[in-house]
């Protein structure tokens, strides 16, 4: 398997051992409800690490979860609540949104309050060796006593003044782009007693600290949303290079691309901003996961209507798929007519050399629907048995990509009702036999007839 590396700008393998491939990726600030922004980047990472254990790679996931920081301590005032309790809630809310998209592939998830102690002693680390410094308000780092500063987002030090995410302003600073390590206590504000003095961690300082207790100062894959790309990652870098003195920090970079609605950067002041629980109020977790798999991890994603109706057209294409190759499997009436061991090796290679090419999930259900399209019209010509292996082919790459669909028996009603058609059509009273079509369809139910007899399937079920 080979992954993009956005540190190198090339496409490097990934290699397995015996030890377990160590992943972070950086989770969410529990300030409000997670947006389909963090559903894309967290189905992603969800369905990579599904695929590589897959293939025999061992992986430990770790995700942290900022739960004290600026933002959060900005709405809890707003709200008139404490910002620990904010966090509280919004990280429960998180929690029950990812069980609900099927992201179940993290190892460990990590709040930053649980951390307290490793983040303090990272931060004398960071001061005894020099790259940290004292003033009013909190302990810096100076970004100007890190050499390679930049070196992943290619920025130099004067273009890292230009940071515009979560930038701490103190005139005292050394630097324009220096970043607060560990904050001084302010009324009102969640503080810890510690040897820095009182006061609460800053942003960047978490991952790192987190990342080092469990993973020590190296590891394998960094993950995340290219937004965090700069000051962010450039951040955790300078601050665990710069403590440990060991390079480098983090072997591969990948980061999800932007997401937009409608060609434009979701936010709340353009009244486009949609959260997880908002989109699953209208359709269901599978049409995002499957959204997200049509999209390369590394493209920007535009959702729009178009794609939602793309996306339920081809997630319904490969239910009525399946449900008529169960169909098949279970006919008596079902031959073999042609040989489809050729377009099931095809689709194996096809698939596989996708997703091991830098985790191509747009071309891996490419290669499925290049399997079945030409197939749509000769099912009919299967025998069950070949139905069977065609069926048990599409749901192990569905299963692969997290894609499972529900299947239950048509209701006794829908049963009867087609006993009673057909029973109609064998007496040649189609008029009749056409109304209770129509009452099949208002339950939900369409009804195909086919070589093998009538063939009854929920029409709008995903």
């Amino acid at each position: 398997m080979f992954l993009y590396n956005t540190l190198t700008n090339r496409k490097e393998e990934l290699q397995k051992s015996r030890k377990p491939i160590k992943l972070f990726v950086c989770g969410p600030t529990v300030y409000d409800y997670s947006h389909i922004g963090h559903g894309r980047t967290y189905i992603a990472f969800d369905t990579f690490v599904r695929y590589a254990r897959s293939q025999g790679y061992k992986i430990s996931y770790l995700q942290n979860i900022t739960d004290v920081d600026d933002k959060i301590i900005k709405r809890a005032a707003e709200k008139g609540v404490s910002a620990l309790s904010l966090a509280r809630t919004f990280t429960r809310a998180h929690f029950d949104d990812m069980k609900k998209l099927g992201v179940i592939s993290v190892t460990k998830y990590a709040p930053a309050t649980k951390f307290i102690p490793q983040i303090v002693k990272q931060v004398e680390t960071l001061v005894a060796r020099g790259y940290a410094y004292k003033i009013s308000d909190g302990y810096y780092f100076d970004i100007s006593k890190f050499k390679e500063y930049g070196k992943l987002s290619k920025r130099t030090v004067l273009q890292a003044e230009d940071a515009i995410s979560r930038v701490d302003e103190n005139a005292e600073k050394r630097n324009k782009g220096d970043f607060c390590l560990w904050k001084f206590y302010k009324p009102g504000e969640p503080s810890w007693n510690t040897r820095l003095g009182k006061g609460r961690p800053g942003w960047h300082i978490e991952d790192t600290a987190i990342s080092e207790h469990f993973y020590g100062p190296q590891y394998d894959i960094h993950g995340g949303g290219i937004d965090l790309k700069f000051p962010h990652h450039e951040a955790e870098i300078a601050q665990q290079e710069a403590a440990s003195g060991k390079k480098p920090f983090v072997r591969i970079w990948m980061h999800t691309g932007f997401l937009l609605i409608n060609n434009e950067k979701m936010s709340k002041s353009l009244g486009n901003f949609l959260t997880i629980r908002d989109f699953l109020k209208k359709h269901s977790a599978l049409i995002l996961r499957y959204l997200v798999l049509l999209h390369h991890y590394r493209s920007p994603f535009n959702y729009t209507e178009t794609t939602i109706e793309q996306a339920e057209n081809g997630l319904q294409n490969l239910r009525l798929t399946l449900e008529r190759l169960r169909f098949i499997e279970h006919s008596s009436k079902a031959k073999k007519s042609f040989e489809i061991k050729e377009f099931i090796t095809a689709a194996d290679r096809d698939f596989y050399r996708a997703m091991d090419d830098d985790f191509n999930t747009p071309e891996a259900v490419a290669a499925l629907f290049k399997l079945i399209t030409p197939l749509q019209n000769k099912l009919w010509l299967l025998s069950g048995a070949q139905a069977k292996e065609l069926s048990r082919f599409l749901l192990k790459k569905l299963e692969l990509l997290g894609i499972a669909f529900i299947t239950s028996p048509a209701p006794l009603k829908a049963r009867t009702l087609l006993k009673q058609r057909e029973k109609l059509r064998g007496n040649q009273q189609f008029i009749q036999a056409d109304g209770l079509r129509k009452k099949l369809s208002a339950l939900g139910f369409t009804v195909e007839d086919t070589p093998l007899g009538p063939f009854l399937w929920r029409t709008n079920q995903i």
